[in-house]
């Protein structure tokens, strides 16, 4: 597990101070882009950035489980969640 972390706030001053934007405008890009990548993905459509990441609505069906506290039969009922894959740049990345 990293030992080191990265929140939005400090994430937004690195992009500012790499880019030459003002924290103002980085935090703007960064609102815009979660906004358009969960408006596409909460639509459907696979959000795909080459090399770095992809991002895809998935959909479970409806499935038996039990409750781990009574040990009752329950049914599960089918939802959507969202996958997120790394891109070859950022595994790249990861190794260091």
């Amino acid at each position: 597990m990293a030992d080191k972390s990265l929140n939005r706030t400090e994430f937004v001053a690195a992009v500012a101070a790499e880019s030459g934007q003002s924290q103002a405008a980085v935090s703007g890009v960064v609102d815009a882009f979660f906004s358009v990548l969960s408006k596409s993905v909460g639509e459907g459509t696979k959000v795909s950035i080459p090399g770095w990441m992809a991002a895809e609505r998935t959909f479970r069906e409806a499935r038996a489980g039990r409750n781990p506290q009574t040990g009752e039969a329950i049914e599960i009922k089918a939802s959507h969640g969202v996958k997120l894959s790394a891109g070859s740049k950022l595994k790249a990345a990861a190794k260091g």
